[in-house]
């Protein structure tokens, strides 16, 4: 019952990771259709991850009232809703309309899901479950590229939809999993306000150093479809589309990795390599060339640096600060991470149309460095508290 209910969550965060790289992958052909400035995608990501900081800010609430099941299921639900519309979409405003539930089913699935799995499993479940979220996200935008080629744009949003629902009908079906499984919620015992959790040593740092994250992630899944169409010439709108896939293929091979390593190498070490193998992948971006193949290799690279940080401090959040503040943290951190995914894109949308899109590696490269340094003085304040 154990293994039927952790492949039931591992396909929960499939269903996750499905709606998160379309935008990036539709937006050259949405832009065009809609006559919209091609920074006009960030407002549409922005009103998402807006909807997702709220739903994160009341997972505690969520979690400590409801079971996890019943929070997975409703979340889904919303995601499948918000698909549905962006397929029926024929004008610019209607996208802000379904952006609604599309970002409110993702933030209280996935800090709920992450609470449940760092406070009952390893840290190598932890990675293979958001090494299957990479999955959807790879899975996605082959579907936009199929529809831009054989229908409309779309279509794409509807076809995943269709799969959306398949996965919510599955979790829908596998209820009595949750209570044969011996992990109830009520294990978790008395949980911490976000009040409370403000005054931990390390967390605030913790957040900083997740939004710096999630800026660089956000960023690579909405504009890099964008960046080889602005520096590389002689693309179908397919290819273009496609590429889109090459960040979240990064992330599931690198959380696959990791799913064999973090047990004996440890969530800190994990994420000072993956940042180092982000570094190197950047590096490969930068390389001029008018062919695509250094930057198609260099945003491999780069997701599968970025692959083993996100699960990992997620993971470190019991440890770090006790379980009875994990909820609290985690959902912070999601907020926190989504803060970056609102705003640091659009601003990026706003700087290639001053600057130009070639700046793009740069842009990651200051916020991979963020990341670490503030991660690094986090662990200090751990260390001196404890």
């Amino acid at each position: 019952m154990a293994s039927l209910l952790l492949a039931v969550i591992y396909l929960a965060f499939v269903s996750l990771g499905l709606p998160d790289s379309l935008l990036g992958s539709a937006w050259p052909t949405m832009q065009t259709v809609m006559e919209v400035p091609s920074s006009y995608a960030g407002y549409v990501s922005m009103t998402i991850a807006f909807m997702t900081i709220v739903s994160s800010l009341l997972s505690p609430r969520l979690i400590r009232k409801f079971e996890t099941k019943w929070i997975v299921i409703c979340s889904i639900a919303l995601t499948v809703l918000g698909l549905i519309g962006f397929s029926c979409s024929n004008r610019y405003w209607m996208l802000f309309l379904f952006s609604v539930p599309y970002g409110l089913g993702a933030g209280s699935v996935d800090a709920s899901l992450n609470h449940y799995v760092a406070s009952h499993y390893s840290s190598r479940v932890m990675n293979f479950l958001h090494c299957f979220y990479g999955l959807g996200a790879v899975i996605s935008p082959n579907i936009m590229a199929l529809a831009l080629k054989y229908a409309r744009w779309n279509e794409g949003y509807r076809w995943t939809a269709f799969i959306q629902a398949g996965i919510l009908l599955v979790c829908i079906l596998s209820l009595p999993l949750w209570n044969a499984n011996g992990h109830s919620d009520e294990d978790d015992g008395e949980t911490a306000g976000i009040r409370e959790v403000w005054k931990v040593p390390g967390v605030a740092l913790t957040l900083i150093a997740f939004f710096s994250y999630c800026a660089g992630e956000a960023t690579c899944f909405l504009w890099t479809s964008s960046y080889f169409a602005g520096t590389k010439e002689g693309m179908s709108q397919e290819l273009v589309a496609s590429f889109g896939s090459l960040i979240f293929g990064g992330l599931m091979l690198g959380r696959l990795i990791a799913g064999f390593i973090s047990d004996r190498l440890g969530d800190k070490k994990l994420i000072r390599i993956g940042i180092a193998v982000e570094a190197v992948g950047i590096l490969l971006v930068l390389i001029p060339s008018p062919q695509y193949y250094f930057a198609m290799a260099g945003f491999l690279i780069i997701g599968t640096g970025m692959g083993p940080v996100y699960p990992a401090i997620q993971h470190m959040a019991p440890a770090n600060f006790g379980k009875k503040c994990s909820a609290a943290v985690i959902g912070l951190q999601m907020a926190s991470a989504y803060v970056g995914s609102t705003f640091m894109p659009t601003v990026f949308g706003y700087l290639q149309q001053g600057v130009g899109i070639w700046i793009m590696p740069l842009y990651l490269l200051a916020f991979a460095v963020l990341n670490f340094v503030f991660l690094e003085l986090a662990y200090r304040a751990i260390a001196k508290n404890s």
